[in-house]
């Protein structure tokens, strides 16, 4: 993002500021809307969400005022009216932000994927640029909505911020200078609970400000393999093993432990070129490098990066949706995404049972009672017929009974049809993108 600062002035200056229209008025979307409040050259024009007074508390807690800064709107109609008057804009209706010509860009922090995959869908048809704070949606069918938008001439791409987007920084860099990247990660920042449900973490949930599906969906461990798939499938790297190792340690036992078993250096992998999780390195995310060239190395380690052969790139931070704003900048100024499924479907997000369930069952979905997502190469997913997580809804019905920790496969279910994501998802499996 060097050098974003200047061309946002730029706009700042000509009076051309970037409009942008943000779904999901949740803790995400707050933040969100109070940093570009912050920013020069860029709006947060609409708020949307399904409780108007999300919305509302949005502008409010950024110190707009209701009717003098920011008012209603429903219709498009109305909606063009407001913003030419330039003021802001709260409403329950997704599609102000996706088809109000004076939006340059739509951003999803919903976290939900059939909301997701409508605000992608609606945004690309109608020409703007789709920011997803919604990496759920992205993994499951992200490929046919990059090529969608490659195909409207507009911009699809994950957020900066988010653990992938932040990452992939790195990633970029490391790629650029020549380094041979061999694996990439993040730290994790809950104890893993693989049985945990909105009921038990409401405590922990009430006290951190979020919703307890959130606080489930991190500490089931399905966000991180959610995330864990978006890096696989914007690098082309893969699982070491299914669901990642997991492994314990500092940013300074990670070129050692992330190395080979057949290295001798104490490490757990198998294979370079992986993606993988560690406790205790949160709320960072890594890369370990390496190069054969002497003078690099001898370089490397007269800069304290270490001895080598690997070495670790570490950022100690990701500022989540309070990053997102350079994504749209970058988007709209740049027609460049920050991270997108560039090598195809590598991985995926494969769904689980979190406890036993009867046959007639419906499931819930992401961060709730009955299934939770596991990490697994896209080949591997294939041959096993596992159901991609984000096919999941609350209309999908059990059609025999399974186990805890079972992996949940397309036979075992009947999916909603009447599902944009899964509509979307055969469209993207019949056409075999590469």
């Amino acid at each position: 993002m060097i050098g974003m600062n200047y061309k946002l002035q730029k706009l700042e200056e000509e009076g051309k500021p970037i409009l942008a229209g943000i779904v999901g008025a949740g803790q995400m979307g707050r933040g969100m809307v109070g940093q570009m409040l912050s920013m020069k050259g860029m709006r947060p024009a609409v708020v949307v969400d399904v409780n108007i007074e999300n919305a509302k508390n949005a502008y409010i807690h950024a110190g707009l005022k209701e009717g003098t800064d920011f008012v209603e709107a429903y219709t498009i109609a109305d909606a063009e009216k407001v913003l030419a008057e330039g003021k802001f804009i709260v409403t329950d209706n997704n599609e102000i932000v996706t088809k109000t010509s004076l939006i340059d860009c739509a951003v999803d922090a919903t976290g939900v994927p059939e909301v997701g995959a409508k605000v992608a869908v609606d945004a690309i048809n109608n020409k703007k640029h789709i920011v997803m704070l919604n990496v759920e949606t992205d993994v499951c069918i992200g490929h046919i909505l990059y090529k969608m938008a490659n195909n409207a001439g507009v911009v699809y791409t994950g957020s900066a911020g988010d653990e992938p987007g932040a990452v992939i920084e790195m990633f970029d860099f490391a790629e650029a200078l020549g380094f041979d990247v061999r694996v990439v990660g993040k730290g994790k920042n809950n104890a893993l609970d693989l049985e945990c449900n909105p009921d038990t973490v409401a405590e922990i949930a009430r006290q951190k400000g979020s919703s307890p599906k959130m606080i489930t969906a991190f500490k089931d461990g399905t966000k991180t393999m959610v995330e864990m798939t978006a890096m696989a499938n914007a690098t082309g790297f893969l699982p070491d093993v299914v669901g990642g190792h997991g492994a314990s340690g500092t940013v300074k036992d990670l070129p050692d432990l992330l190395s080979l078993k057949s290295e001798g250096r104490g490490g757990i992998l198998n294979n370079y070129k992986v993606i993988d999780f560690i406790n205790g390195v949160a709320p960072g995310v890594f890369i370990i490098i390496s190069t054969d060239q002497p003078d690099i190395l001898h370089e490397l380690n007269y800069l304290s990066m270490g001895e080598g052969p690997n070495f670790c790139l570490y950022r100690p931070y990701h500022l989540t949706s309070l990053e997102t704003p350079l994504s749209v900048a970058k988007a709209c100024i740049d027609h460049e995404p920050t991270i997108v499924p560039r090598k195809g479907l590598v991985a995926e997000t494969v769904t689980v049972a979190k406890r036993d369930l009867k046959k007639g069952e419906n499931l819930d979905g992401i961060g709730g009672y009955t299934i939770r997502g596991t990490f697994m190469a896209a080949k591997e997913a294939k041959e096993l017929n596992c159901l991609p997580m984000g096919l999941v809804n609350k209309n999908t019905v059990v059609t025999r009974d399974i186990k805890k920790g079972e992996y949940i496969t397309y036979d075992d279910v009947v999916l909603d049809e009447k599902s944009l994501m899964v509509q979307l998802r055969k469209l993207q499996d019949a056409l075999f993108l590469d």
